[in-house]
Protein backbone atom coordinates (compact mmCIF):
# COMPACT_ATOMS: atom_id res chain seq x y z
CA UNK A 1 0.00 0.00 0.00
CA UNK A 2 3.00 2.26 1.10
CA UNK A 3 4.51 1.63 -2.44
CA UNK A 4 1.22 2.56 -4.01
CA UNK A 5 0.66 5.80 -2.11
CA UNK A 6 4.08 6.49 -2.90
CA UNK A 7 3.74 6.18 -6.56
CA UNK A 8 0.36 8.05 -6.64
CA UNK A 9 2.10 11.08 -4.65
CA UNK A 10 5.17 10.60 -7.11
CA UNK A 11 2.59 11.20 -10.13
CA UNK A 12 0.78 13.88 -8.65
CA UNK A 13 3.86 15.81 -8.52
CA UNK A 14 5.58 15.90 -11.41
CA UNK A 15 2.21 16.64 -13.30
CA UNK A 16 2.15 19.47 -10.83
CA UNK A 17 5.81 20.23 -11.50
CA UNK A 18 5.24 19.36 -15.43
CA UNK A 19 2.27 22.13 -15.56
CA UNK A 20 4.02 24.47 -13.93
CA UNK A 21 6.94 24.71 -16.17
CA UNK A 22 5.00 24.41 -19.42
CA UNK A 23 1.89 27.09 -18.26
CA UNK A 24 5.01 29.72 -16.85
CA UNK A 25 7.76 29.56 -19.79
CA UNK A 26 8.59 33.39 -18.67
CA UNK A 27 10.18 30.92 -15.58
CA UNK A 28 13.23 30.62 -18.09
CA UNK A 29 13.95 34.23 -17.66
CA UNK A 30 14.64 33.79 -14.03
CA UNK A 31 18.12 33.92 -15.25
CA UNK A 32 21.09 34.52 -12.09
CA UNK A 33 24.11 36.51 -12.05
CA UNK A 34 25.49 32.79 -10.91
CA UNK A 35 25.20 30.17 -13.34
CA UNK A 36 28.09 27.69 -15.64
CA UNK A 37 26.62 27.61 -18.77
CA UNK A 38 29.29 25.56 -20.49
CA UNK A 39 29.81 23.70 -24.12
CA UNK A 40 31.62 20.42 -25.15
CA UNK A 41 34.25 20.95 -27.64
CA UNK A 42 34.93 17.15 -29.40
CA UNK A 43 38.39 16.79 -30.95
CA UNK A 44 38.02 13.26 -31.79
CA UNK A 45 36.86 12.13 -34.98
CA UNK A 46 36.61 15.67 -35.60
CA UNK A 47 33.35 15.97 -34.37
CA UNK A 48 33.42 19.86 -33.27
CA UNK A 49 36.75 21.23 -34.01
CA UNK A 50 38.73 21.25 -36.02
CA UNK A 51 36.13 20.20 -38.64
CA UNK A 52 38.74 17.65 -40.28
CA UNK A 53 41.96 16.37 -40.61
CA UNK A 54 44.63 18.30 -42.12
CA UNK A 55 43.31 21.95 -42.16
CA UNK A 56 46.35 24.43 -41.97
CA UNK A 57 47.51 26.40 -39.25
CA UNK A 58 45.39 29.29 -40.35
CA UNK A 59 42.07 27.60 -40.80
CA UNK A 60 42.17 25.44 -37.76
CA UNK A 61 42.95 28.92 -35.82
CA UNK A 62 40.00 30.70 -37.91
CA UNK A 63 38.13 27.90 -37.05
CA UNK A 64 38.43 28.14 -33.16
CA UNK A 65 37.75 31.62 -33.34
CA UNK A 66 34.47 31.51 -34.57
CA UNK A 67 33.78 28.90 -32.69
CA UNK A 68 34.72 31.06 -29.59
CA UNK A 69 32.49 33.58 -31.15
CA UNK A 70 29.66 31.32 -31.45
CA UNK A 71 29.93 30.45 -28.06
CA UNK A 72 30.11 34.50 -26.58
CA UNK A 73 26.96 34.76 -28.61
CA UNK A 74 24.94 32.14 -26.99
CA UNK A 75 25.67 33.54 -23.56
CA UNK A 76 28.11 30.70 -22.55
CA UNK A 77 30.69 31.10 -19.85
CA UNK A 78 33.07 28.42 -20.20
CA UNK A 79 34.63 25.62 -22.95
CA UNK A 80 35.26 22.18 -22.38
CA UNK A 81 37.80 21.05 -24.86
CA UNK A 82 39.32 17.43 -25.74
CA UNK A 83 42.72 17.52 -25.75
CA UNK A 84 43.78 14.24 -25.23
CA UNK A 85 41.01 12.08 -26.67
CA UNK A 86 42.57 8.92 -28.07
CA UNK A 87 45.96 8.78 -25.48
CA UNK A 88 47.30 11.13 -27.82
CA UNK A 89 47.83 15.22 -27.57
CA UNK A 90 46.76 18.30 -28.99
CA UNK A 91 50.17 19.89 -27.63
CA UNK A 92 54.10 18.90 -27.26
CA UNK A 93 53.62 16.09 -24.76
CA UNK A 94 56.38 13.58 -23.46
CA UNK A 95 53.10 10.97 -22.71
CA UNK A 96 51.30 10.55 -25.93
CA UNK A 97 51.96 11.87 -29.64
CA UNK A 98 50.69 14.70 -31.73
CA UNK A 99 47.02 13.46 -32.62
CA UNK A 100 45.87 12.53 -36.00
CA UNK A 101 42.82 14.56 -35.69
CA UNK A 102 44.75 17.70 -36.15
CA UNK A 103 46.96 16.98 -39.12
CA UNK A 104 46.04 13.32 -39.93
CA UNK A 105 49.18 11.67 -39.03
CA UNK A 106 49.76 10.44 -35.44
CA UNK A 107 52.64 11.42 -34.58
CA UNK A 108 53.17 14.80 -36.54
CA UNK A 109 53.79 18.04 -35.60
CA UNK A 110 51.31 20.59 -36.58
CA UNK A 111 53.22 23.58 -36.51
CA UNK A 112 52.41 24.89 -33.50
CA UNK A 113 50.53 24.55 -29.86
CA UNK A 114 47.70 24.17 -30.61
CA UNK A 115 46.50 23.92 -26.58
CA UNK A 116 47.96 27.41 -26.03
CA UNK A 117 46.33 28.97 -28.58
CA UNK A 118 42.85 27.91 -27.99
CA UNK A 119 43.58 28.82 -23.93
CA UNK A 120 44.83 32.60 -24.60
CA UNK A 121 41.83 32.66 -27.67
CA UNK A 122 39.25 32.05 -24.46
CA UNK A 123 40.79 33.54 -21.62
CA UNK A 124 40.78 37.21 -24.20
CA UNK A 125 36.98 36.50 -23.88
CA UNK A 126 36.51 35.76 -20.68
CA UNK A 127 35.58 32.48 -20.78
CA UNK A 128 36.80 29.47 -18.55
CA UNK A 129 38.97 26.73 -20.50
CA UNK A 130 38.29 23.11 -19.04
CA UNK A 131 41.07 20.73 -20.73
CA UNK A 132 38.90 17.56 -21.38
CA UNK A 133 40.83 14.17 -21.15
CA UNK A 134 40.18 10.43 -21.85
CA UNK A 135 42.53 8.80 -19.38
CA UNK A 136 42.36 5.05 -20.75
CA UNK A 137 41.09 4.85 -24.61
CA UNK A 138 44.13 4.32 -26.65
CA UNK A 139 42.15 3.64 -30.36
CA UNK A 140 38.43 4.42 -31.83
CA UNK A 141 38.08 1.55 -34.29
CA UNK A 142 41.35 -1.01 -34.11
CA UNK A 143 43.02 -3.16 -31.61
CA UNK A 144 46.56 -3.20 -33.78
CA UNK A 145 49.35 -1.44 -31.87
CA UNK A 146 51.67 -1.14 -34.79
CA UNK A 147 49.43 0.89 -36.69
CA UNK A 148 50.14 3.89 -33.85
CA UNK A 149 52.99 6.04 -34.27
CA UNK A 150 56.27 4.82 -33.11
CA UNK A 151 56.50 6.98 -30.48
CA UNK A 152 53.18 5.72 -29.20
CA UNK A 153 53.59 4.96 -25.32
CA UNK A 154 51.44 1.88 -26.21
CA UNK A 155 53.87 0.63 -28.20
CA UNK A 156 56.63 0.74 -25.98
CA UNK A 157 54.30 -0.58 -22.95
CA UNK A 158 52.68 -3.34 -24.52
CA UNK A 159 51.88 -4.94 -21.14
CA UNK A 160 49.53 -1.85 -20.19
CA UNK A 161 47.55 -2.12 -22.91
CA UNK A 162 44.19 -4.02 -23.24
CA UNK A 163 41.75 -4.96 -26.20
CA UNK A 164 38.06 -4.50 -26.19
CA UNK A 165 35.38 -4.72 -28.84
CA UNK A 166 37.27 -2.81 -31.69
CA UNK A 167 39.20 -0.63 -29.67
CA UNK A 168 42.43 -0.43 -26.94
CA UNK A 169 43.17 1.05 -23.69
CA UNK A 170 44.75 1.50 -20.81
CA UNK A 171 44.33 -1.12 -18.64
CA UNK A 172 42.84 0.57 -15.55
CA UNK A 173 43.93 -2.00 -12.93
CA UNK A 174 47.94 -1.78 -13.34
CA UNK A 175 49.85 0.77 -10.91
CA UNK A 176 52.12 2.23 -13.79
CA UNK A 177 49.70 2.69 -16.35
CA UNK A 178 47.48 4.71 -13.83
CA UNK A 179 50.96 6.80 -12.08
CA UNK A 180 51.63 7.43 -16.50
CA UNK A 181 47.76 8.71 -16.89
CA UNK A 182 48.02 10.72 -13.92
CA UNK A 183 51.47 12.44 -14.99
CA UNK A 184 50.16 13.31 -18.19
CA UNK A 185 47.38 15.21 -16.76
CA UNK A 186 50.04 16.94 -14.49
CA UNK A 187 52.45 17.81 -17.69
CA UNK A 188 48.96 20.16 -18.81
CA UNK A 189 48.14 21.37 -15.29
CA UNK A 190 52.26 22.77 -14.84
CA UNK A 191 52.52 24.02 -17.95
CA UNK A 192 49.21 25.53 -19.37
CA UNK A 193 46.95 28.04 -18.16
CA UNK A 194 43.54 25.85 -17.51
CA UNK A 195 40.67 26.49 -15.39
CA UNK A 196 39.97 22.73 -14.82
CA UNK A 197 40.75 19.24 -15.50
CA UNK A 198 37.67 17.34 -16.90
CA UNK A 199 36.82 13.78 -17.59
CA UNK A 200 33.80 12.58 -19.32
CA UNK A 201 31.63 8.83 -19.13
CA UNK A 202 34.52 7.03 -20.08
CA UNK A 203 35.93 4.95 -17.36
CA UNK A 204 36.41 1.39 -18.12
CA UNK A 205 34.35 0.82 -21.83
CA UNK A 206 30.68 0.33 -21.92
CA UNK A 207 30.18 -3.65 -22.26
CA UNK A 208 29.53 -5.31 -25.03
CA UNK A 209 27.12 -8.44 -25.11
CA UNK A 210 29.09 -11.53 -24.38
CA UNK A 211 32.87 -10.01 -24.35
CA UNK A 212 34.60 -9.95 -20.95
CA UNK A 213 37.17 -6.86 -20.37
CA UNK A 214 40.24 -8.99 -20.54
CA UNK A 215 41.77 -8.42 -16.51
CA UNK A 216 41.47 -11.43 -14.83
CA UNK A 217 45.14 -11.75 -15.00
CA UNK A 218 45.88 -8.47 -13.64
CA UNK A 219 43.18 -8.99 -11.32
CA UNK A 220 45.03 -12.31 -10.14
CA UNK A 221 48.58 -9.89 -9.51
CA UNK A 222 47.04 -6.92 -8.37
CA UNK A 223 43.98 -7.64 -6.74
CA UNK A 224 42.73 -10.75 -5.25
CA UNK A 225 44.19 -10.76 -2.12
CA UNK A 226 42.36 -7.21 -1.76
CA UNK A 227 39.61 -7.53 -3.10
CA UNK A 228 36.98 -11.15 -3.36
CA UNK A 229 35.09 -9.76 -6.66
CA UNK A 230 36.49 -8.03 -9.41
CA UNK A 231 34.04 -5.88 -10.01
CA UNK A 232 34.99 -4.10 -6.46
CA UNK A 233 38.25 -4.44 -7.70
CA UNK A 234 37.69 -2.60 -10.98
CA UNK A 235 35.81 -0.11 -8.85
CA UNK A 236 38.92 0.68 -6.94
CA UNK A 237 40.94 0.96 -9.39
CA UNK A 238 38.93 3.89 -11.17
CA UNK A 239 38.28 5.64 -7.53
CA UNK A 240 42.31 5.48 -7.04
CA UNK A 241 43.00 7.25 -10.33
CA UNK A 242 40.22 10.14 -9.85
CA UNK A 243 41.99 10.75 -5.83
CA UNK A 244 45.25 10.66 -7.23
CA UNK A 245 44.74 13.26 -10.38
CA UNK A 246 42.43 15.17 -7.85
CA UNK A 247 45.77 15.32 -5.35
CA UNK A 248 48.01 15.97 -8.13
CA UNK A 249 46.30 18.77 -9.57
CA UNK A 250 45.88 20.32 -6.27
CA UNK A 251 49.34 20.65 -5.28
CA UNK A 252 50.65 21.86 -8.90
CA UNK A 253 48.02 24.33 -8.65
CA UNK A 254 45.38 24.58 -5.94
CA UNK A 255 43.03 26.58 -7.69
CA UNK A 256 42.38 24.34 -10.73
CA UNK A 257 39.30 22.49 -10.73
CA UNK A 258 38.47 18.78 -11.63
CA UNK A 259 35.25 17.91 -12.68
CA UNK A 260 33.58 14.46 -14.20
CA UNK A 261 30.50 14.39 -16.41
CA UNK A 262 29.57 10.64 -15.57
CA UNK A 263 26.74 8.76 -17.76
CA UNK A 264 23.45 9.43 -15.83
CA UNK A 265 22.65 6.83 -13.46
CA UNK A 266 24.26 5.83 -10.89
CA UNK A 267 22.53 3.00 -10.16
CA UNK A 268 18.79 2.03 -10.22
CA UNK A 269 16.61 1.90 -7.25
CA UNK A 270 16.43 -1.81 -8.05
CA UNK A 271 19.62 -2.47 -7.49
CA UNK A 272 20.60 -0.71 -4.73
CA UNK A 273 17.03 1.07 -2.70
CA UNK A 274 18.92 4.53 -2.98
CA UNK A 275 19.63 4.82 -6.34
CA UNK A 276 17.42 6.51 -8.63
CA UNK A 277 13.36 6.17 -9.49
CA UNK A 278 14.98 5.00 -13.38
CA UNK A 279 15.57 1.42 -15.61
CA UNK A 280 18.34 2.03 -17.16
CA UNK A 281 20.17 -0.35 -19.25
CA UNK A 282 23.26 0.97 -18.19
CA UNK A 283 25.14 1.49 -14.46
CA UNK A 284 27.74 3.88 -13.46
CA UNK A 285 29.01 1.55 -10.64
CA UNK A 286 27.83 -1.72 -12.08
CA UNK A 287 28.70 -1.14 -15.95
CA UNK A 288 31.74 1.38 -16.34
CA UNK A 289 32.96 0.98 -12.48
CA UNK A 290 32.39 4.23 -11.83
CA UNK A 291 31.75 4.85 -8.25
CA UNK A 292 29.73 8.66 -8.23
CA UNK A 293 28.69 8.98 -5.05
CA UNK A 294 31.84 7.61 -3.55
CA UNK A 295 33.89 10.66 -5.61
CA UNK A 296 31.35 12.80 -3.96
CA UNK A 297 31.46 12.18 -0.83
CA UNK A 298 35.28 11.80 -0.84
CA UNK A 299 35.41 15.35 -1.96
CA UNK A 300 37.98 13.69 -4.55
CA UNK A 301 36.44 15.90 -7.51
CA UNK A 302 34.93 19.74 -7.43
CA UNK A 303 32.01 19.01 -9.73
CA UNK A 304 29.93 16.71 -11.13
CA UNK A 305 28.25 17.06 -14.51
CA UNK A 306 26.33 13.49 -15.20
CA UNK A 307 24.78 13.09 -18.78
CA UNK A 308 21.06 13.57 -18.66
CA UNK A 309 20.41 12.76 -21.96
CA UNK A 310 16.80 11.70 -21.45
CA UNK A 311 13.74 13.91 -21.36
CA UNK A 312 11.02 15.27 -19.12
CA UNK A 313 8.92 12.51 -18.10
CA UNK A 314 10.99 9.74 -19.78
CA UNK A 315 10.29 5.90 -18.46
CA UNK A 316 13.45 4.16 -18.06
CA UNK A 317 15.18 7.83 -16.70
CA UNK A 318 13.51 10.50 -16.44
CA UNK A 319 14.96 14.11 -16.40
CA UNK A 320 13.33 15.51 -14.10
CA UNK A 321 14.27 12.51 -11.73
CA UNK A 322 17.56 12.31 -12.12
CA UNK A 323 17.97 16.02 -11.83
CA UNK A 324 16.38 15.97 -8.42
CA UNK A 325 18.29 12.59 -7.45
CA UNK A 326 21.98 13.80 -8.24
CA UNK A 327 20.95 17.13 -6.44
CA UNK A 328 20.54 14.76 -2.97
CA UNK A 329 23.82 13.16 -3.91
CA UNK A 330 25.55 16.64 -4.08
CA UNK A 331 23.27 17.87 -0.89
CA UNK A 332 25.95 19.48 1.79
CA UNK A 333 29.07 18.38 -0.34
CA UNK A 334 31.52 20.79 -1.30
CA UNK A 335 30.84 19.77 -4.63
CA UNK A 336 29.01 21.71 -7.55
CA UNK A 337 26.22 19.76 -9.53
CA UNK A 338 26.06 21.01 -13.43
CA UNK A 339 23.92 19.15 -15.64
CA UNK A 340 24.70 17.17 -18.98
CA UNK A 341 22.27 18.57 -21.43
CA UNK A 342 21.54 16.44 -24.56
CA UNK A 343 21.16 19.46 -27.32
CA UNK A 344 22.50 16.26 -30.26
CA UNK A 345 18.90 14.50 -29.53
CA UNK A 346 16.89 17.76 -30.37
CA UNK A 347 14.41 16.82 -33.41
CA UNK A 348 17.10 13.68 -33.95
CA UNK A 349 15.39 11.25 -31.19
CA UNK A 350 12.68 8.73 -31.32
CA UNK A 351 11.42 9.86 -28.15
CA UNK A 352 8.93 12.18 -29.20
CA UNK A 353 9.43 14.97 -26.21
CA UNK A 354 12.60 15.84 -28.42
CA UNK A 355 10.65 16.78 -31.47
CA UNK A 356 9.03 19.56 -28.71
CA UNK A 357 10.86 23.09 -29.02
CA UNK A 358 9.77 23.81 -25.37
CA UNK A 359 11.74 20.64 -24.00
CA UNK A 360 15.11 21.87 -23.72
CA UNK A 361 13.82 25.09 -22.37
CA UNK A 362 11.95 23.18 -20.02
CA UNK A 363 14.84 21.06 -18.48
CA UNK A 364 17.05 24.31 -18.40
CA UNK A 365 13.71 26.19 -16.38
CA UNK A 366 13.48 23.16 -14.02
CA UNK A 367 17.70 23.21 -13.57
CA UNK A 368 16.85 26.80 -12.61
CA UNK A 369 14.26 25.73 -10.14
CA UNK A 370 16.45 23.58 -8.53
CA UNK A 371 18.50 25.11 -5.81
CA UNK A 372 21.60 23.06 -6.24
CA UNK A 373 21.89 22.49 -10.01
CA UNK A 374 24.47 25.27 -10.41
CA UNK A 375 24.29 25.30 -13.84
CA UNK A 376 24.60 23.12 -17.31
CA UNK A 377 27.32 21.28 -19.67
CA UNK A 378 25.87 21.06 -23.81
CA UNK A 379 27.19 18.02 -25.92
CA UNK A 380 28.04 19.58 -28.06
CA UNK A 381 28.75 22.89 -29.77
CA UNK A 382 27.95 21.27 -33.36
CA UNK A 383 24.45 20.34 -32.18
CA UNK A 384 23.97 24.19 -31.22
CA UNK A 385 25.50 25.64 -34.12
CA UNK A 386 22.76 23.58 -36.36
CA UNK A 387 20.27 25.66 -34.41
CA UNK A 388 17.98 22.64 -34.40
CA UNK A 389 14.01 24.09 -33.38
CA UNK A 390 15.56 27.25 -32.57
CA UNK A 391 17.71 26.60 -30.12
CA UNK A 392 20.35 28.81 -30.79
CA UNK A 393 18.07 31.62 -31.08
CA UNK A 394 16.23 30.99 -27.46
CA UNK A 395 19.84 30.69 -25.76
CA UNK A 396 20.54 34.05 -27.23
CA UNK A 397 17.19 35.66 -27.18
CA UNK A 398 15.96 34.44 -23.75
CA UNK A 399 17.62 31.29 -22.01
CA UNK A 400 21.17 33.19 -21.71
CA UNK A 401 20.08 36.49 -22.98
CA UNK A 402 21.91 38.01 -19.81
CA UNK A 403 25.45 36.94 -18.65
CA UNK A 404 26.10 34.99 -15.99
CA UNK A 405 29.12 34.93 -13.70
CA UNK A 406 30.63 30.83 -13.24
CA UNK A 407 29.65 29.98 -9.38
CA UNK A 408 32.21 30.37 -6.43
CA UNK A 409 33.80 27.18 -5.31
CA UNK A 410 34.88 28.13 -1.54
CA UNK A 411 36.07 25.04 -0.64
CA UNK A 412 39.16 25.77 -2.84
CA UNK A 413 39.27 29.72 -2.10
CA UNK A 414 37.15 32.33 -0.80
CA UNK A 415 39.38 35.03 -0.42
CA UNK A 416 37.76 38.14 -2.68
CA UNK A 417 40.47 40.33 -4.71
CA UNK A 418 40.43 44.18 -3.20
CA UNK A 419 37.88 46.90 -4.62
CA UNK A 420 39.00 48.39 -7.77
CA UNK A 421 38.68 51.91 -8.97
CA UNK A 422 35.73 52.90 -11.70
CA UNK A 423 37.91 56.36 -11.67
CA UNK A 424 35.59 58.05 -14.78
CA UNK A 425 32.64 57.49 -16.78
CA UNK A 426 32.92 59.12 -20.04
CA UNK A 427 29.45 59.97 -22.41
CA UNK A 428 29.80 60.04 -26.15
CA UNK A 429 27.83 59.11 -28.76
CA UNK A 430 29.27 55.76 -29.31
CA UNK A 431 28.29 54.79 -25.24
CA UNK A 432 29.59 55.20 -22.19
CA UNK A 433 32.99 54.80 -21.20
CA UNK A 434 34.42 53.39 -18.23
CA UNK A 435 37.80 53.63 -16.74
CA UNK A 436 38.81 50.81 -14.25
CA UNK A 437 42.17 50.93 -12.46
CA UNK A 438 42.85 47.96 -10.40
CA UNK A 439 43.89 47.81 -6.60
CA UNK A 440 47.37 47.97 -6.38
CA UNK A 441 47.50 45.07 -3.84
CA UNK A 442 45.55 42.99 -6.59
CA UNK A 443 48.66 43.83 -8.84
CA UNK A 444 51.22 42.09 -6.23
CA UNK A 445 49.31 39.38 -5.56
CA UNK A 446 47.73 38.97 -9.20
CA UNK A 447 44.61 38.31 -7.76
CA UNK A 448 42.30 39.93 -10.52
CA UNK A 449 41.48 37.75 -13.39
CA UNK A 450 38.90 39.94 -14.46
CA UNK A 451 36.45 43.24 -13.92
CA UNK A 452 32.03 42.66 -13.52
CA UNK A 453 30.65 45.25 -14.53
CA UNK A 454 27.01 46.09 -13.68
CA UNK A 455 24.67 48.74 -14.60
CA UNK A 456 21.39 50.19 -12.66
CA UNK A 457 19.15 52.57 -14.02
CA UNK A 458 17.27 54.78 -11.85
CA UNK A 459 16.44 53.43 -8.66
CA UNK A 460 16.11 50.40 -10.78
CA UNK A 461 18.48 46.71 -9.45
CA UNK A 462 21.82 47.05 -10.43
CA UNK A 463 21.87 44.28 -12.85
CA UNK A 464 25.40 42.49 -14.25
CA UNK A 465 25.99 43.34 -17.56
CA UNK A 466 29.38 42.01 -18.84
CA UNK A 467 32.52 40.42 -17.35
CA UNK A 468 36.10 41.76 -19.44
CA UNK A 469 39.19 40.08 -18.57
CA UNK A 470 42.00 42.13 -17.31
CA UNK A 471 44.73 42.99 -19.36
CA UNK A 472 46.33 46.05 -18.20
CA UNK A 473 46.52 48.04 -14.50
CA UNK A 474 43.98 50.48 -16.23
CA UNK A 475 41.49 49.63 -18.69
CA UNK A 476 38.58 51.10 -20.80
CA UNK A 477 34.91 49.26 -20.89
CA UNK A 478 32.44 50.74 -23.41
CA UNK A 479 29.02 50.23 -22.66
CA UNK A 480 27.84 50.32 -26.77
CA UNK A 481 23.82 49.49 -25.29
CA UNK A 482 23.86 53.22 -22.79
CA UNK A 483 20.57 55.02 -23.99
CA UNK A 484 22.48 58.35 -24.13
CA UNK A 485 19.14 60.03 -22.47
CA UNK A 486 19.52 57.86 -19.43
CA UNK A 487 20.96 58.32 -16.13
CA UNK A 488 22.78 55.09 -14.89
CA UNK A 489 25.14 53.78 -12.09
CA UNK A 490 27.91 51.69 -12.97
CA UNK A 491 29.26 49.26 -10.27
CA UNK A 492 32.73 47.40 -11.16
CA UNK A 493 34.40 44.76 -9.16
CA UNK A 494 37.21 42.40 -9.18
CA UNK A 495 36.84 38.68 -9.62
CA UNK A 496 39.55 36.36 -9.31
CA UNK A 497 40.05 33.22 -11.63
CA UNK A 498 37.76 31.31 -9.00
CA UNK A 499 35.22 33.99 -9.21
CA UNK A 500 35.25 35.28 -6.15
CA UNK A 501 34.21 39.58 -6.12
CA UNK A 502 35.42 41.93 -4.59
CA UNK A 503 33.38 45.02 -3.02
CA UNK A 504 32.10 47.12 -5.89
CA UNK A 505 33.39 50.76 -7.01
CA UNK A 506 30.48 53.03 -8.67
CA UNK A 507 30.05 56.27 -10.67
CA UNK A 508 27.17 57.60 -11.80
CA UNK A 509 26.64 59.44 -15.52
CA UNK A 510 25.54 62.82 -15.32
Amino acid sequence: MKVCQKSIVRFLVSLIIGTFVISVPFMANAQSDRELRAVWIASVLNIDWPSKKGLSVKEQKQEYIKLLDDVQKMGMNAVIVQIKPTADAFYPSAYGPWSEYLTGVQGKDPGYDPLAFMIEETHKRNLEFHAWFNPYRITMNHTDLNKLSEDHPARKHPDWVAAYGNQLYYHPGIPEARDFIVKGIEEVVKHYDIDAVHMDDYFYPYKIAGQEFPDQAQYEQYGKDAFSNIDDWRRDNVNQLVKQINQTIKAAKPYVKFGISPFGVWRNAADDPTGSNTKAGVRNYDDLYADTRHWIQEGDIDYIAPQIYWSIGFNAAAYDVLADWWSNEVKNRPVHLYIGQAAYKINNNFDPPWSDPEEYVRQITLNRQLELVKGSMHFSLKDLNKNPLGIKDRLIADLYSKPALVPQMPWLDNTAPKKPKLTKVTEDKNGNLLQIKDHPSNQKTKETAYYAIYRAEGKKQRTLLATQRKTHEQQTFLDNTADPNKKYTYYVTSADRLHNESKASKRTTK
